[in-house]
């Protein structure tokens, strides 16, 4: 079995892919064994092992719900393969891979917890997953490593196009992919600047991870509505500025919540980037995100974030400011300070016409998602 999975790597070296690595928890094994294999800078373009919860936090700019699932896997995939992009720009994307692991494997202690793998790969065409819940007490720490090894060499080698074959265990490993569907790969390219799913130019916005959509985002959507008299849409951006890209998997799980087509897909991670996209459009925020527009460590200086905001007057952008929570305060627009340059942008709702303290991350949590 070694020596295949020696073989394998060597393979896997002498291809001309490339890809970025990352591992948290468990599975660093898998990292060690692909670069002592001589070749390994041929095709590994860089390593990051986030072990501390505090470093994955770091690395995915937020608190994972769950440090050890499938959705925290996917989104470290999506990053890798965003720095694959980044680190190599001469490759064709094509041949570049993000490669993510987590893992709670037997340790010098009683786990509560099952003993558990996700690994996650990104490509330009699909992302893919691996799951297994192992039998506890099944295998020693160094058995259940390399079990995860065997599957990560396997998954690179099957997406690189060469021999491949996973482990065959007891338990049930469940392989989940989803391909890029129509216009994702060209969003992401940058060649175009939106997707609709009938190729509507929406004349009201409401961007959101929409990770579970809930009945406080429909009863926004509903006043702006009524507002406005547009139709909302429900913009969701694959790559935000203060999250990580969205998987292939992710994307397709966020739009199958909308029966119509009132969803929209952008690149766009700034509010001045939307409002260049979208002239004369009206933004549907809360509370929490417009003191979010507002932090200037977003920005370069002060009197450089003035200057962006510019860009709202330019192109008549226009904002509906619901209540929210922030930082354990139910805020509303009378609450916040506005830059005199855009604070006539901005109309608020009050507390008694709309207050809904739900939120998606709590609804994920209660579900126990992982």
């Amino acid at each position: 079995m070694l020596n295949n999975l020696l073989q394998k790597i060597k393979e896997i070296h002498s291809s001309d892919y490339k890809f970025v690595i990352v591992s948290s928890g468990g599975g660093s094994n898998a990292i060690a064994s692909l670069l002592e294999v001589p070749g390994a800078s041929n095709s590994v373009l860089e390593v990051y092992i986030p072990y501390a919860k505090e470093s994955l936090d770091f690395y995915l700019l937020k608190k994972p719900d769950f440090y050890c699932s499938k959705e925290t896997a996917l989104r470290m995939a999506a990053k890798a393969y965003s720095a694959a992009k980044k680190i190599d720009a001469e490759s064709s994307r094509k041949k570049l891979l993000g490669v993510a692991i987590t893992a709670a494997l037997a340790t010098n202690y009683k786990k509560r917890g099952d003993h558990k793998f996700h690994i996650a790969l990104q490509t330009e065409d699909y992302s893919k997953s691996i799951s297994c819940v192992l039998e506890k007490g099944a295998r020693s720490r160094k058995e259940e490593e390399q079990l995860v090894t065997e599957y990560v060499v396997n998954l690179i080698s099957e997406s690189l196009g060469l021999d491949f074959r996973y482990p065959e265990i007891k338990e049930q490993s469940v392989i989940d992919r989803v391909e890029a569907k129509e216009g994702w790969q060209k969003l992401m390219r940058e060649e175009i600047s939106f997707i609709t799913k009938e190729g509507q130019k929406p004349k009201l916005i409401f961007p959101g991870s929409f990770n579970p959509i809930h009945d406080g985002h429909k009863k926004m959507s509903k006043l702006a509505e009524d507002k406005v008299k547009e139709q909302a849409f429900f913009e969701i951006c694959i790559q935000n500025a203060d999250k990580p890209p969205l998987s292939y998997h992710q994307i397709e799980s966020t739009l199958s919540q909308f029966t119509s087509g009132n969803w929209l897909l952008t690149k766009a991670g700034k509010f001045s980037d939307k409002s260049k996209i979208f002239p004369e459009a009206t933004f549907i925020i809360g509370a929490d995100t417009l003191m979010r527009i507002l932090d200037e460590k977003f920005y370069s200086s002060h009197k450089a974030m003035i200057e962006e905001f510019e860009i709202f007057n330019e192109n008549n952008t226009r904002f509906l400011v619901f209540g929210r929570i922030f930082k354990e305060n139910f805020m509303t627009l009378s609450d916040i300070e506005l830059p005199s340059n855009i604070a006539d942008r901005f109309e608020g709702f009050g507390e008694d016409i709309f207050r809904d303290d739900i939120s998606s991350t709590t609804l994920r949590v209660a579900r126990g998602e992982d």
